[in-house]
């Protein structure tokens, strides 16, 4: 049975630390180094249950993994160098939407049948959106109800396509990129927004031949090796948000988070605080693989939305991993903060609006909710409640913060779920609170 979490507040946060390695990164380097020629070396990969359940499927694929305390050595062994002990493979993505909708790209293209499927979380999330373009290029996949792991995948000669994305998703993006690849001639892939870069970013270390078309359009031509790397994953931007936004939102906090990844498509949530009028200093930033990596420091200071501020459109998929921290930290701010054309968030590891709403009110909060989003006007003086994780890992850490907002004690249910993505995350927050407020069980 998973434990329950007990926070004590109000309460404020000092000091410095790191936090695991950016597991959206970390998949990508695992994927990616298991198709290139040769051994990749990899350094600060994520401990994240998500990224294991990455690196448990491509050793089932065949692939030589080496677990260093400090490393991983990678045994890559080409583009279609996947060799199972069994066919068809089966594939446990776990919880882990990256890993089966990327890993997907990879899969289409081999030579054997496999199969991929994950927990009851996992099997409520559509995959249409990766399934639509696999079948242009020839795959051949089935799904439940033509939507829903586990997915079926017979591989195929993949052949290469120009690919408009009706949403802007880094994963559907991932997995055209990853199949393109293995396939013949020239893929194109466009999305109505920008998203995440981190695989084009990836695709050139490891030398593959990729151009960007326009500002939200990628080609990759096919058929070409790629070479191993020796690659240092940063520490998880998403991950320091929790930290940043108590830095920010709990009264006499200043709060270090070192060596986090700062590549654009991902600190549009620091710039949201910082149009707030949050104290976030960015320093000793340089560029590491193409990424950009570097500390933050934030102090709390009085949070203020100009009236009402509307966070919609391009900007929703470069915060979609921030909106549960956002939302909570939206209630000490003065103003009203209002969240539209985020309807990707009912279909998370939980239903995000509805568990964020759920979990506002468990606290004595207000929050209005819409189809595609909410709103919260503060600041507001919450209390300590009981929050229903669902499971979600990003509910649970977001809510830990909130009770060091509250008065009185905060119990978060199925709190173990932040391991999905930060082992380590109560003892982290711990370390950092005055003594007590976070009661470790």
């Amino acid at each position: 049975m998973s434990r329950s979490m007990r926070i004590k507040g109000p309460s404020s946060i000092r000091g410095e630390l790191s936090v695991p390695g950016d597991k959206s990164i970390s998949h990508r380097i695992a994927m990616l180094a298991s198709i290139a020629k040769g051994s990749s070396r990899v350094h600060g990969f994520s401990t994240s249950a998500d990224c294991q359940a990455t690196l448990d499927c491509i050793e089932r694929l065949g692939i030589k993994v080496d677990r260093r305390s400090q490393e991983l050595i990678i045994h890559g062994r080409g583009l279609f160098g996947f060799q199972p002990a069994e066919a068809p493979v089966r594939l446990n993505a776990a919880n882990s939407g990256s890993t089966i909708r990327m890993l997907s790209g990879l899969l289409a293209a081999q030579r054997f049948e496999s199969e991929i499927d994950g927990d009851a979380s996992l099997q409520r999330r559509p995959m249409a959106r990766i399934i639509e373009p696999l079948k242009r290029m020839g795959a051949r996949i089935e799904a439940t109800n033509r939507n829903f792991a586990p997915l079926r995948i017979n591989g195929q000669q993949l052949k290469g396509i120009s690919y408009a994305s009706p949403v802007a998703s880094a994963q559907v993006k991932s997995c055209v990129l990853m199949a393109g690849l293995h396939a013949e001639g020239r893929t194109l892939f466009s999305e109505p927004a920008r998203s995440r870069n981190h695989t084009e970013l990836m695709l050139k270390e490891f030398g593959a031949r990729i151009e960007r078309q326009s500002a939200n359009a990628w080609s990759v031509e096919g058929g070409g090796e790629l070479k191993p790397v020796d690659y240092q994953v940063p520490g998880d931007v998403s991950s320091a948000a929790f930290f940043i936004a108590a830095g920010v939102g709990l009264s006499g906090s200043e709060i270090t988070v070192r060596s986090v990844g700062l590549n654009p498509t991902r600190t549009a949530f620091l710039d949201v605080l910082q149009s707030l009028g949050a104290n976030i200093v960015r320093s000793n930033v340089r560029q590491l693989h193409g990424e950009a990596v570097g500390d933050l420091h934030a102090a709390s200071g009085e949070l203020r939305a100009s009236s009402v501020i509307t966070l919609s459109g391009e900007i929703i998929a470069n915060i979609i991993d921030e909106i549960p921290i956002l939302a909570v930290l939206a209630t000490q701010v003065r103003g009203t903060i209002e969240l539209r054309d985020a309807r990707e968030l009912r279909v998370k590891e939980s239903d995000r609006i509805r568990t964020i709403v759920d979990g506002i009110r468990s606290m004595g909060g207000e929050i209005e909710e819409f189809d595609d989003g909410f709103a919260i006007s503060g600041p507001q003086r919450l209390t300590g409640g009981i929050v229903q994780s669902a499971g979600d890992h990003r509910i649970a850490m977001a809510f830990a913060i909130g009770g060091l907002m509250a008065h009185g004690t905060t119990e978060i249910r199925d709190a173990d779920c932040a391991s999905v993505s930060f082992p380590g995350f109560y003892e982290a927050l711990a370390s950092v609170t005055e003594p007590g407020a976070v009661e470790l069980q």
